[in-house]
């Protein structure tokens, strides 16, 4: 049951910056068994047949476990199926997560369901997978609990316009009620609020896990051309958006200990992101 290489889990792995980290593990030298959590199992054996295609010689292994951040019953049965098949988890890697504000500014969901599924999803449902992982993260030997928040979480920066993103999602509409969203894409108000909750639930989950011996972060990928939200990357991509591969690659750093100075923090590729 137990295995040399180190056990990772990776919500979200079938698609996105999911699919991306464990694209950027693969390739390592280091062997990884390597668990992608995706909602419907299909999408997950498909994420891995892709990553064999592009990477035949990898020493690494896959599996698929269903899970569903909304179903605390699938969370269950994901976190007993890994102990069964491992004993132990030496990575959780809080990847999977959704916005719902496109579809709140296009009138399809109301404004309590649009912050409600975003909180469900981000914080609550990572929250609940999290707090049923740790016995088995309490049993691997050097334990790592990454959280991927965003870059538009930082209350810090939410007075800046530094940035073309920054000056797009923090721009004041002009007076008057209702306010308009801008075309196209507007700022992304209820995701970034559940990931500043996210931020405070790793620094809750640093304190908790302290004397455990568990290293802690929030990831802040950056802005990536990923599927989030609905926009399509193409678009992200007109606005500034990365290519998601440097969002794998980053997350795989901290995996394999090159941020281990940084414990404890919201993290960005270089630099620790203000709060």
């Amino acid at each position: 049951m137990s295995s040399s290489k180190d056990i990772v889990f990776i919500t979200g792995g079938n698609t996105g910056l999911g699919l991306e980290i464990v694209r950027a593990l693969a390739a390592s030298a280091k062997a990884y068994n390597i668990i992608i959590g995706c909602r419907t199992p299909s999408t997950g054996d498909a994420a891995i047949d892709t990553v064999k295609g592009e990477l035949p010689d990898t020493a690494s292994s896959f599996s698929v476990v269903q899970c569903d951040l909304v179903s605390d019953e699938s969370l269950e049965a994901a976190i007993q199926r890994i102990g069964e098949m491992h004993g132990r988890l030496d990575v959780l890697i809080n990847n999977a997560g959704s916005s719902f504000d496109g579809e709140l500014q296009q009138g399809s969901l109301g404004i309590r369901e649009a912050w409600n599924k975003s909180w469900d999803v981000n914080v609550s449902g990572t929250q609940v997978l999290t707090t049923l992982a740790v016995p088995l993260l309490l049993k691997a030997e050097n334990p790592r609990l990454l959280f991927l928040t965003s870059g538009t979480a930082t209350l810090t920066e939410t007075e800046s316009t530094a940035t073309p993103t920054l000056s797009r999602i923090n721009a004041s509409p002009a007076a008057g009620w209702p306010k308009s969203a801008p075309a196209g894409f507007g700022p992304p108000t209820a995701y970034r609020s559940s990931k500043t909750g996210l931020n405070m639930m790793m620094r809750e989950w640093t304190r908790i896990l302290k004397n455990d011996g568990v290293k802690v972060w929030a990831i802040s990928p950056g802005f990536l051309a990923t599927g989030l939200g609905g926009v399509g990357a193409e678009k992200l991509k007109q606005l500034g958006a990365l290519d998601p591969s440097e969002g794998g690659k980053f997350v795989r750093d901290v995996v394999q200990g090159k941020r281990d100075q940084d414990v404890g923090k919201a993290i960005r590729a270089n630099m620790i992101q203000p709060w």
